[in-house]
């Protein structure tokens, strides 16, 4: 008996153990399944009347990287007072003028092959003058009969390998002189210091930077512009644009518009040049600018920017999730769209999508296509 009632434990405890795991399969069966928590917007639209603003990245008209040419120790660089009114060295945002000297490497070695140089040009033109007479001397025996033609050749010989050892040895002079000259590292324009890379007593090589400077009397704001608007962008054009941190607006004209596409983004780099007086604009400041009327009679359908995924049908497309009901569930269908220009969060979409359609706005990289969802607030 007690041998019968263990193995009615043991069924009813197999038993129990196979409904657990049923349960649990059938659990994680519909944990799976579980629709992914989204946000949904509907597609808006944007009337056009005045054109589209771009926000554009301002840069220096001219900028350059300095370093030294002929290697040493600085032994000095450019000072400038302080707004503590203390002496210091040469700071970013300090202003330097042309031709102005902004570092100096320590030059005694130069000098001393500077005088090497000129030792060896006198040490030359004695030899070569000594060389002459011989050979005057042999020309004139040689006339006479006195000289053979073997002599005659020697003399000429030692004449002319005088003469280049002459040149030679002032084109040595004059490399020593330009390294010499090249101790000191001296502003090309009238700027602004963005950059300094060297201090008093380091040992810098030749090639080492030192400096980058930046000329802001005119400034260039760039921006991109698509293949849809690039036939719109003319050069000479006037053009104005503002920035959030300045009142007021600057003018330009349109001096540049790349042949080319970026691979990357797809879109033409345009060049706006603006006179800067005061230096107001600063290089990495944002802006704005209206490129003018479209030309578009019909508003625009916008999207959030985060609606926007690449498309699995089209490698180089893009598409949206588009929402819709089915048999009470929420689903959404990828469907591919053509993207127009970017407008702040937003992007405006040329085809495939209507305004007032129910798009995935948050979560658009969870999901696939034909996927349930849940719309959270």
């Amino acid at each position: 008996m007690a041998k019968k009632a263990n193995s009615k434990r043991s069924f009813l405890s197999a038993g129990l153990l196979l409904a657990a795991l049923s349960a649990a399969c059938g659990h994680d069966e519909t944990t799976a399944h579980q629709p992914t928590p989204v946000r949904v917007g509907a597609a808006g639209n944007l009337a056009e009347s005045g054109g589209l603003r771009y926000s554009a990245n301002i840069d220096a008209f001219t900028q350059v990287s300095l370093s030294f040419k002929s290697a040493g120790y600085v032994d000095h660089i450019l000072e400038r007072k302080g707004a503590d009114g203390r002496t210091r060295i040469l700071e970013v945002g300090d202003r330097v003028s042309a031709g102005e000297v902004l570092a100096h490497v320590r030059e005694s070695e130069y000098s001393d092959r500077v005088t090497s140089a000129k030792a060896q040009i006198d040490q030359a033109q004695a030899n070569f003058e000594k060389a002459r007479l011989d050979f005057d001397r042999a020309a004139n025996l040689y006339k006479s009969d006195s000289y053979t033609k073997v002599q005659y050749d020697a003399a000429k010989s030692a004449l002319d390998t005088g003469s280049a050892s002459v040149d030679s040895a002032k084109a040595a002079w004059q490399q020593a002189k330009t390294a010499l000259t090249d101790c000191s590292l001296r502003s090309p324009l009238n700027g602004w210091v963005l950059s300094r890379q060297v201090e008093v007593g380091a040992l810098v090589g030749g090639g080492s930077p030192a400096f980058v400077l930046a000329d802001t009397h005119l400034v260039k704001a760039i921006f991109g512009v698509p293949d849809t608007r690039v036939n719109q962008v003319k050069l000479g054009a006037p053009q104005t644009i503002s920035t959030t941190s300045l009142p007021e607006d600057f003018h330009g004209r349109i001096t540049s518009v790349s042949p080319s596409a970026d691979p990357k983004s797809r879109v033409f780099s345009v060049e706006v040049t603006i006179p800067n007086p005061g230096s107001r604009l600063k290089p990495g400041m944002i802006a704005t600018l209206n490129l003018g009327p479209a030309g578009r009679p019909e508003p625009i359908t916008v999207v959030p920017l985060s609606a926007v995924v690449r498309s699995t049908q089209h490698s180089d497309g893009f598409a949206v999730f588009v929402v819709s009901q089915q048999a009470g569930k929420t689903l959404v269908h990828e469907r591919s769209v053509e993207i127009g220009d970017a407008l702040g969060n937003s992007i405006s979409v040329a085809k495939g999508l209507q305004v007032g359609e129910q798009v995935v706005v948050t979560g658009a990289t969870l999901i696939k296509d034909g996927d349930e969802i849940r719309v959270i607030p």
